[in-house]
């Protein structure tokens, strides 16, 4: 009988292995092994549905166990093309939710249900905004050909947060260096291991095939796939340990070739990076570094050697790293070597701007900022998270619920604007709305011990009528349902 919340498998072992090989991929060196097409049987034991409920149980447990970069511009950028790159694949229909981690490993995988991460230090080390599209749209491949729900249909039966929390454990390991999911494949035979990781090259091949032409058809340089990957490979030459994608996606000489060999059957033309794609790679390089000094050295360096020309995206990277390192008044001192009409074009830089005076306390100056931008972009998210900010700071709580509420239309899952709007009541006196709000932003950021401390406390408040009280409590239950069934692993 089909289940539609528990996953028929034989054993958490056996599942182990099998997201290890998907997730982790072998070491090039055994000989190829030609297996038989499995078709798409997949959908009889996981379907999209499950699939999609599995990948968002899975986020929540990353959300709870790694620094997530939930800063909007770089979220939003990276969620901007891996929509770009999706359109073109083979599930249009698939809802894909892209992500980045705050990890220098050099690193990218795909999760179920469409979810995407990509390590911070996996786009700085891309030289073009091509190579980045070439990881994702390999890794949108994997998604797209149902490389991870067919591993789990080796597994027996546990619950979708149970499974979630073993996907995330082997992803953990990806991110950080792979040694989770390296110890989860150790647990197996090695019959058993050889048989998986062979099969899971041949998900790789196919991965690549199928990125390429999602890569071309987006409008992106086929041949930055191979460049990506040589690059990649000629790097081990000079350091000890080689890059993490190595090691979870093993590059051969064979690989890069055949790589290039499909490159060249496409038209050639020219490829530009966007402006946005350099403004990110900056602004990462501030976000990311641990050292605030270090990130002011490094854009200051960058300065000086484009004087007397000093580009937009190196002079915004060192305005946002002086910001970071506490001189706001240098920070404005370099947003006013840009013209206003540079400023205008670009809203990563009007965001600095508002940033700068509110670090300076001039609150009026930023709200005029943020107003007059959210007037020509309503629904960016970036412009959206300082608004709200800027109304908090300025003691305007009602505005930021009305600000919140239009937004959350289009837009109702977001962390970040539930604690906005947690602010926002608690700034009113309305304690239960503060509660149910802050429960959610902590289920949403994984923090489900959290989420339903709140939503208990809110619970209990005396002011609660009868029909707002029955909305908590089903949702206390709710939680409280999931966090049983994460018990069960």
């Amino acid at each position: 009988m089909r289940r539609t919340r528990s996953i028929g498998l034989t054993s958490k072992r056996v599942l182990a292995l099998s997201l290890a090989a998907i997730l982790i991929v072998s070491r090039e060196g055994a000989a190829e092994i030609s297996l038989p097409d499995i078709g798409d049987s997949s959908g009889a034991v996981l379907s999209q549905v499950d699939e999609q409920a599995l990948g968002e149980a899975f986020m929540r447990e990353m959300r709870a166990r790694l620094d997530i970069v939930d800063d909007p511009e770089i979220a939003d950028y990276v969620q901007s093309l891996g929509y770009r790159l999706a359109s073109r694949s083979e599930m249009r229909d698939l809802r894909f939710q892209f992500f980045v981690i705050a990890s220098p490993v050099i690193n990218a995988f795909a999760a179920p249900g469409g979810f995407i991460g990509i390590n911070a230090g996996l786009i700085e080390a891309t030289t073009s905004e091509s190579e980045l599209a070439a990881v994702l749209a390999h890794e949108i491949a994997h998604v797209t050909q149902r490389h991870l729900a067919r591993a789990i249909e080796l597994a027996g039966n546990m619950t979708l947060p149970a499974l979630a929390g073993i996907i995330a454990a082997i992803a953990l390991g990806i991110v950080g260096g792979g040694q989770a999911g390296t110890a989860a494949a150790a647990a197996l035979t090695a019959g058993q291991a050889q048989m998986q990781l062979n099969f899971s090259r041949s998900n790789e091949q196919e991965a690549d095939r199928l990125g390429m032409q999602i890569l071309y058809a987006s409008g992106f340089d086929p041949q930055a796939m191979s460049t990506f990957f040589e690059r990649l490979q000629q790097s081990q030459r000079y350091f000890a340990k080689p890059p993490e994608f190595l090691s979870t996606h093993p590059v051969t000489g064979s690989r890069i070739a055949d790589s290039r060999s499909r490159a060249e059957q496409f038209p050639y033309r020219q490829y530009v990076d966007s402006v946005a794609y350099q403004l990110i790679q900056a602004k990462l390089r501030v976000v990311v570094n641990g050292d605030p000094q270090q990130a002011v050295q490094y854009f200051a360096e960058a300065k000086d050697e484009e004087q007397p020309q000093v580009g937009v995206v190196t002079r915004y990277g060192y305005i946002l790293a002086l910001l970071r390192a506490g001189y706001a008044e240098r920070a404005r001192a370099e947003l006013g070597e840009l013209s206003p009409a540079a400023v205008e074009a670009q809203i990563p830089l009007q965001i600095a701007a508002a940033r700068v005076e509110l670090e300076l306390g001039k609150v009026d100056e930023a709200l005029r900022i943020y107003r007059e931008a959210t007037r020509l972009y309503p629904n960016d998210r970036a412009l959206t998270y300082g608004y709200a900010e800027a109304l908090l700071r300025a003691g305007q709580p009602a505005e930021v619920l009305a600000l919140v509420d239009r937004y959350r239309r289009h837009y109702p899952l977001d962390a970040v604007l539930y604690k906005a709007s947690a602010e926002a009541h608690m700034q009113l006196g309305h304690q239960v709305e503060a509660k149910v709000a802050l429960a959610e932003h902590y289920y949403l950021s994984g923090q489900l011990d959290a989420a339903i401390e709140q939503m208990r406390l809110a619970q209990k408040v005396p002011e609660n009528d009868f029909y707002r009280r029955a909305r908590i409590t089903a949702r206390l239950s709710e939680f409280e349902s999931e966090q049983a069934q994460r018990a069960e692993k």
